[in-house]
């Protein structure tokens, strides 16, 4: 039963947020959003350079450290919709402050993991916690602004996982080769406490008062549409962010330092800011399908250069691509996703990130066998060959569904 009550939950329908007499988010609200989805991002993507490293210096195969990069992507998959429900019962900002609390717990316990199974276990508990984060502030935006303009805000906040991930990867790489690897998953850490507090600025968007504890997840499965998307998320986890992972091990493997192989991986982050820009102006000049045969168009060429060759100029251009095919594509699809079911708007984000997540968590362990003996060539063969499906599923689904 929720015992809330009018005086902390907004009784207003759904259209109350998301019709066309929603207001702008305030740029004092975009910006905490944008660094509490900085900081998830660092934090996840902060491990992959580091990854032989640590394998080096706790005595551990890489195959078993790469669990605690494919254990995390699964953790902050499956604990998706427990933060939607969360999230639609309690409120986005209250549940941000509550998850960012427990991911500095799990990133201070990674700092001083001492072997490789307390690690993990650690990263596991991290991706639960800083899960909540993105999904929370895709729903804000959901909730503050009309589907119209929608993309614009959202390429902003794409704009900062974007630099977080390149942040990550540069100074990941960085301080792993120079201090250590454990001061790197310190940093998040102190970026959470930090938000735990100053999120206290951002004002509670109004919602429609929780039903039964379940309706959510009914409203959100009963949507054909949702379905269709969730497994488009699932393929798109799987080829950009499941095989991404192996950049930087790529490049190590031929002899390269983790600084190295962090500052290519970064490059990432540098064409999704780049192509960020670019799709805040093509917005309402391109149709939404036309944005994702872009985004998918550049994946392919990536992977392509990738397969073919991982010398250093390959797997640069590999990643900025990459990171422009991330933007063009996903940025479309987030927004597509936060406008499906606005009635349970949390619950629908976060069984969307849901199945992006399990892509990739299953897309990163399936590849750590080959990655094991070097065989990297097939690793991205098979994400270029994947990259046609995905485009097709997921232009051709936007251009039919009406929302």
């Amino acid at each position: 039963m929720d015992t809330a009550g009018p005086s902390r939950t907004t009784s207003a329908p759904p259209s109350a947020t998301t019709g066309p007499a929603a207001s702008p988010i305030h740029a004092t609200s975009l910006r905490l959003l944008r660094t509490a989805g900085f900081v998830s991002n660092f934090d996840r993507f902060c491990i992959t350079p580091m990854l032989l490293l640590i394998g080096v210096q706790l005595g551990t195969p890489l195959p078993t450290v790469i669990l605690a990069a494919s254990g995390y992507f699964l953790a902050y998959g499956l604990t998706q919709p427990v933060w939607g429900l969360a999230s639609d019962r309690l409120g986005r900002v209250r549940v941000m402050r509550i998850s960012l609390a427990g991911a500095a717990v799990a990133a201070f316990c990674s700092v001083i993991a001492p072997t490789a199974t307390v690690l993990i276990v650690a990263r596991v508990a991290a991706g639960a916690f800083f899960a909540a984060s993105i999904a929370a502030s895709l729903t804000y935006v959901g909730d503050t602004v009309p589907a119209d303009v929608r993309q614009r805000p959202l390429s902003e906040l794409m704009t900062a996982f974007a630099l977080g991930t390149a942040v990550a990867t540069v100074i990941a790489g960085a301080l792993a080769h120079y201090v250590s690897w454990r001061l790197v998953f310190a940093l998040p850490g102190v970026i959470a406490v930090h938000l735990v507090f100053a999120l206290r600025r951002l004002p509670e968007p109004p919602r429609a008062a929780p039903g039964a504890l379940l309706t959510p997840f009914k409203v959100v499965l009963s949507s054909r549409w949702q379905w269709y998307v969730m497994a488009v998320a699932m393929l798109e986890g799987a080829v950009l962010l499941g095989f991404l992972t192996y950049i930087a091990p790529a490049l190590e493997s031929q002899g390269a330092s983790a600084t190295l192989a962090g500052a290519v991986s970064a490059l990432y982050g540098v064409g999704s800011m780049a192509a960020a820009q670019m799709v805040k102006r093509l917005v309402g000049r391109w149709t939404p399908a036309q944005l994702i045969v872009a985004g998918g168009a550049q994946m392919a060429v990536a992977f392509s250069f990738a397969a073919t060759s991982r010398s250093v100029p390959a797997l640069v251009g590999c990643a900025l691509l990459l990171g422009g095919g991330w933007s063009f594509m996903h940025s479309t699809i987030q927004s597509w996703a936060t406008a499906l079911v606005p009635e349970a708007r949390a619950t629908g984000v976060a069984m969307f990130g849901l199945a992006l997540y399990v892509g990739s968590a299953l897309a990163s362990a399936f590849a750590a066998g080959p990655a094991e003996h070097h065989a990297y060539r097939g690793i991205f063969l098979t994400a270029a060959l994947l990259t046609l499906p995905l485009t097709v599923a997921a232009a051709v689904g936007r251009a039919r569904c009406r929302v």
